[in-house]
């Protein structure tokens, strides 16, 4: 697993819950260290023991974990470059969505060695559409699920999802668009913030 993805988990847990309960999940899943390196791999093995031990400190299932993450690297201010990143998908929720399938690809620019998900966005009506992750570390739906409600919030839209955890490395996400503009979104510039 890439250590992009473990630090990610790792800068989760602190910034939503404190140090405190970060360095007992990591003593809880025997990693022998505190800090994942970002630029390093890591067994894939390592990744589920944290994600079973910062569930069982929440008290929440693998899969509730895995969305607030998702949600985290939308509306955190620290996951500020993953927003942006996200954001040059469109000017509305719809663009965004469509611009899915590109994901994985613009990641790669900003991290050549960044293996991420294949996703596949289905348009069944304009109103709803179907996302689907292949992956071979299950769950990771879960954190696009997170993703995508944030997002949602992100440009105003409101909008109902639904989660099914598939079989094989396929997990699906069903989108249905209530308003597309029903909130006022958060602000977003093309540029660069200044400072």
């Amino acid at each position: 697993m890439h250590g992009l993805i473990n630090s990610t988990i790792q800068r989760f847990a602190r910034d939503a819950y404190g140090p405190a309960l970060w360095e007992a999940a990591a003593e809880a899943a025997q990693l022998g260290f505190e800090e994942f390196e970002p630029m390093l791999s890591y067994d894939a093995e390592v990744t589920e023991r944290i994600l079973e031990a910062l569930g069982e400190a929440l008290a929440l299932p693998r899969e509730a974990v895995l969305e607030d993450i998702g949600t985290y690297l939308v509306s955190h201010q620290n996951s500020e470059r993953v927003r942006r990143l996200l954001r040059f998908g469109g000017m509305s929720f719809v663009e965004f969505l469509h611009s899915l399938d590109e994901l994985p690809d613009r990641a790669r620019l900003a991290v050549d060695d960044l293996v991420l998900p294949r996703l596949e966005l289905r348009e069944h009506a304009a109103d709803r559409f179907s996302l689907t992750v292949m992956t071979r570390m299950q769950g990771f739906g879960a954190v696009m699920l997170g993703v995508l409600r944030a997002m949602a919030d992100d440009y105003g839209a409101l909008v109902f999802l639904e989660y099914a955890s598939g079989t094989q490395g396929v997990e699906n996400i069903d989108i249905q668009i209530i308003e597309t503009a029903f909130a006022a979104g958060r602000g977003f510039e093309l540029g660069a913030p200044a400072g």
